[in-house]
């Protein structure tokens, strides 16, 4: 080969090279995009200062600004260092996201160092993971930081679930020029397609708030909580699933979390390392089809349903009882009452293969039928007792091992209000439907959920006992002497004092349930048939919306002179109205 050829092999060679490289880095992954919007946010209010002899112009802070430094330096909040200020901001509702601050021209260019503590409470805002005796922590996403403010700049901290923030000078020798604090909300940018409001405001505020709940933890996946918890708690999902259906419609953080969970759950494995969570994924796997019918989804995890439903049905013994391992789990109150644990895992099983026979069905797999047929009645044959306790009472009536009517006059109706969660509350409401006990849920709603809103909550909670609302100050409010700290002095589990999650997306159940049984507003035929069914309790007209594959159902139903119910209905094309 002669130079000439030598050069043009080279140039050959390294132009192929090229190509392939460029041909690697276009399949190489490029990340993923965030198809969430971020909206900045003005305090609404100044809840508590001090050394405000080293404050001026913190009223400024009220004010919406641009996000933008400049040179002209109007109106400028200053702190002065030596006298130690401190402020807590309050933005008006719980939000997920962290916090922007744009600084003016001080004295050396140097950057002066502040710290910002977060809180879903003012107390939690005010506490300090140092302070001894503190309960407020950082797990899952930091909420208190010490960081350097540049000069004449801007600077974003904070990923996390709050709605106060307290903002405090570390640098005691320098004075900091402030333009401008605002909170960083960051959420899928969604309508609120299902809707819902009545003659009575209190459970229309208790609607939007359930709704609200789940909104801020529809995120990267579907998570439980915005502060902590930022996990797909399978389990978890199912309330808050029921709300997305009434509100959002048919939202891909769904699938994906369902997706999620199973890619990183090898059988015999159990979702979570919890066994209920494992039948709580084959339960909303069911209804998610039953709402929107997408077939080709189902069958992706074809293998896995059956493959869980054949491991569930190694876990029975010879007269019917579940013997369930892992993690034996249905909400934090219950789990002390083991008899109630177990009433509540045999009525899950009970609902599951009523699902898996359907799933032989749906997914044409008839050779499994009488297995799981001879499976559900071997399981029907033991019926617990739920101990005293409502959350397992309320599985037993709705898988229908015990007489629903029975269960609601001996256990849920009886001091309605005690022994309720936020969690099962939801389950508890389902069965006082099934036995036709409309007002008496909805006084639940009202008093159970509605006393968070009296506290001062814009989100619901992890959990509630109405003990606690004894003597206790609101959350947006400082604590006061004689008063009880409701974030602070309460909790229990994992979730004691200050680390208790105020934004609990399985605590929305209200929301989903009014849309269901007061709108009346039930799906079918995979998505495809509707069916209402209104019940007022003691309401005297209820309007609202739902969303389905073909469109928004829109109802309005009011009581007329003589006790009927005179309704108003518009259906969308493509959808049937069952009688």
């Amino acid at each position: 080969m002669n130079f000439n050829s030598q050069k043009l092999f080279v140039q050959c060679l390294s132009l192929f090279m090229l190509t392939l490289t460029i041909s690697a880095l276009a399949q190489m992954p490029e990340g993923y995009k965030d198809t969430r919007v971020r909206e900045f946010v003005t305090a609404k209010k100044i809840v508590w200062a001090s050394g405000e002899e080293g404050i001026t112009n913190l009223e400024n802070l009220l004010k919406a600004g641009n996000g933008q430094a400049d040179l002209v330096g109007k109106n400028l909040i200053t702190l002065d260092g030596s006298k130690n200020p401190a402020f807590v901001l309050d933005f008006g509702k719980e939000l997920h996201g962290g916090i922007q601050l744009v600084t003016g021209m001080f004295e050396g260019k140097n950057p002066i160092k502040i710290k910002i503590t977060l809180g879903e409470s003012v107390s939690e805002a005010m506490n300090s993971i140092s302070d001894s005796g503190c309960t407020a922590t950082n797990d899952h996403a930091i909420r208190e930081f010490e960081l350097m403010l540049p000069w004449l700049g801007k600077i974003e901290i904070g990923n996390s679930g709050f709605r106060f923030a307290k903002i405090e000078m570390v640098d005691t020798d320098r004075i900091l020029k402030l333009k401008e604090i605002s909170a960083i909300s960051i959420y899928r940018d969604i309508p609120y397609l299902g809707s819902f409001k009545s003659n009575d405001e209190r459970l229309n505020e208790i609607w939007q708030t359930g709704a609200y709940t789940v909104h801020l933890n529809m995120q990267d996946y579907l998570w439980d909580g915005i502060k902590r918890d930022r996990l797909v708690w399978v389990g978890d999902m199912h309330p808050e699933v029921k709300t997305i259906q009434a509100v959002f419609g048919p939202n891909e953080v769904v699938p994906k979390s369902l997706d999620l969970i199973q890619s990183i759950t090898d059988l015999p494995g159990w979702m979570n390392g919890i066994s209920s969570y494992s039948m709580w994924w084959l339960l909303i796997q069911h209804e998610w089809y039953n709402q929107y019918g997408d077939l080709a989804y189902l069958e992706k995890h074809k293998a896995y349903i059956f493959g869980l439903l054949d491991e569930l049905s190694t876990n029975i013994d010879k007269k019917g009882k579940e013997t369930l391992d892992g993690g034996r789990f249905l909400d934090w109150p219950t789990s002390p009452n083991k008899e109630a644990v177990h009433a509540g895992l045999q009525s899950l099983m009970v609902m599951v293969f009523k699902t898996g026979l359907e799933f032989t069905t749906i997914l044409d797999e008839p050779s499994k039928k009488a297995t799981y047929e001879k499976t559900l009645k071997k399981l029907q044959k033991h019926v617990p007792d739920p101990n005293g306790n409502k959350s397992a009472a309320a599985l037993l009536a709705i898988s229908e091992l015990r007489d629903k009517d029975k269960v609601n006059n001996k256990w849920l109706s009886q001091d309605p209000l005690s022994g309720v969660s936020t969690f099962y509350g939801y389950y508890v409401l389902q069965a006082r439907a099934l036995a036709g006990d409309y007002v008496g849920a909805m006084d639940v709603i009202r008093d159970y959920w509605g006393a968070m809103i009296d506290l001062g909550a814009t989100t619901f909670w992890e959990d509630f006992n109405m003990e606690w609302a004894e003597n206790a100050g609101r959350i947006d409010e400082v604590p006061a002497p004689g008063k009880v700290d409701i974030h602070a002095d309460y909790g229990d589990y994992c979730y004691v004092g200050l680390r208790h999650s105020l934004c609990h997306g399985w605590a929305s159940g209200p929301t989903a349930w009014l849309s269901e049984h007061v709108l009346g507003i039930t799906i079918h035929n995979n998505g495809n048939a509707v069916k209402i069914a209104p019940n007022l309790g003691d309401l005297q007209w209820v309007e609202g919306s739902y969303p389905t594959k073909h469109g928004v159902v829109k109802v309005r139903h009011e009581k007329q002179p003589h006790g009927s119910v005179k309704s108003d209905i518009d259906i969308p094309n493509g959808l049937n109205v069952l009688d």
